[in-house]
């Protein structure tokens, strides 16, 4: 291969080389390449970069394993859901340590949490993939991730292996997933609702509550400190559905609702559909408003409600009453976590500083005009998660063509079914 010229010497630079003609429509003889060759010059490569799948018994056994974990997590989560104590008294490496009847009787309670929840979880992803594979997308099967802590699990995941062509596709895979789990979860709340159990079931969790009756919920939260008691935020459909199905002599307290593992898989289930019905980036919600609203309007839409996300979930950590040491502490770092999140929002680093300081400045002055104002630190973490792993903006697909005005009407329906399920605080600390 001859090496370049040298651009000192434009002398001896050779005349460049007549363009060839470009096979225009109208121009005579057939096409360069057909459309069917281009497609598969994409998918070549696309699928160039593909690393080499595992055997199918590995990956086959690594989906099995992933859910039986997950399974497992859940269930403890279930059980500490009704008795606190569980884990502080038996570590699960001693659980299975134990006779298989004993391990049985000590995990099936936690069964009535980990069923229904990942039955939605699972019908969500399978959503996904019948989709996905209807519209003749590669897809993995879901990879269910475990969490020792909390809920039980981070929730399943699927892998596109190919390239989504167009608005329809993205919208159509997008909306199957918390559509189904929505429907399941639906049916896991009624259930809960509609076999509700004695009070006698609360009572024997706490005794001490017996000797108030019906009414305990009068006389047993006086004078309580501070943080001993966490709560689930309940979404809009919760509590219409639970005003309507539950019988009002069994439904407990908000204070008392973890320890329906029922119905906290519901408010979960709710909880999950709403999370991945976020607008926002390459959710599933994203996804929808992309179908709906094309590339432009969509990013603009993103944006805006990721910085509103950002801005409630920071408001209230600092104020003018902020302690002087406080502020020195941790004020630096919390502009820090603006700028990483805030960075791929915006096209120049310019820009983004305006929007760090426009936030920042925005929380103080709110915070400290209203003190009741508390945002949600936690939504922070997931902040994060979004601006540098998924991302704010939906990528484009070659073909933009509108969506069909039926899959406008359930698109808009979903995005009301998120502000139903959507809880700003999913767990509160009172």
């Amino acid at each position: 291969m001859p090496f370049p010229p040298d651009p000192t010497r434009p002398e001896h630079t050779p005349p460049p080389e007549p363009l060839l003609p470009l096979p225009f429509p109208d121009a005579a003889g057939p096409p360069a390449f057909t459309a069917a060759e281009a497609e598969a010059d994409a998918q070549l490569v696309f699928q160039r970069y593909e690393r080499a799948p595992w055997p199918r018994p590995v990956r086959y056994g690594l989906h099995l394993l992933l859910f039986l974990v997950t399974l497992l997590t859940t269930t403890l989560a279930g059980v500490t859901l009704i008795d606190n104590t569980f884990l502080q008294t038996m570590l699960p490496f001693e659980l299975l340590a134990q006779p298989v009847a004993q391990i049985w009787a000590e995990l099936k309670p936690g069964l009535w949490y980990a069923g229904p929840f990942l039955a939605v979880l699972t019908v969500h992803e399978f959503g996904h993939y019948f989709t996905a594979r209807y519209n003749r997308i590669g897809a993995t099967l879901p990879y269910f991730i475990p969490l020792p802590l909390g809920f039980g699990t981070f929730g399943a995941v699927i892998r596109i292996k190919e390239q989504i062509h167009s608005r329809r596709e993205f919208f159509d895979v997008g909306l199957a997933g918390p559509l189904a789990g929505f429907v399941v979860a639906v049916g896991v709340l009624w259930y809960g609702l509609t076999h509700l159990p004695p009070l006698e079931y609360l009572f024997q969790i706490h005794p001490e509550l017996r000797q108030y009756g019906a009414d305990y919920a009068r006389y047993a939260y006086q004078n309580l400190p501070a943080g001993s008691i966490v709560t689930l935020g309940q979404p809009l459909l919760f509590q219409a559905m639970a005003a309507l199905l539950a019988d009002p002599a069994r439904l407990p307290h908000p204070y008392e609702l973890l320890h329906y593992p029922v119905l906290v898989a519901g408010v979960f289930s709710l909880f999950f559909t709403a999370l991945n019905l976020l607008p926002i980036g390459q959710l599933d919600g994203g996804h929808i408003v992309y179908g709906l609203l094309g590339p432009r309007r969509a990013a603009r839409v993103s944006v805006l409600l990721f910085l509103a996300f950002i801005f409630y979930a920071g408001l209230g950590l600092f104020t003018l009453r902020t302690s002087t040491e406080d502020w020195l502490t941790w004020s630096l770092p919390y502009l820090l976590y603006l700028w990483l999140v805030l960075r791929r929002a915006a096209p120049t680093a310019r820009r983004a500083l305006f929007l760090v300081g426009a936030v920042a400045l925005g929380q103080v002055a709110l915070a400290s005009a209203f003190p009741g104002l508390q945002g949600n630190p936690g939504w922070l973490l997931f902040g994060l998660l979004l601006a540098r792993t998924t991302g704010i903006f939906h990528p484009p697909a070659p073909d933009e063509r509108p969506l069909s005005p039926g899959r406008k009407v359930l698109g808009w329906l979903m995005l009301l079914i998120f502000v139903l399920c959507f809880a700003p605080s999913p767990i509160i600390i009172q």
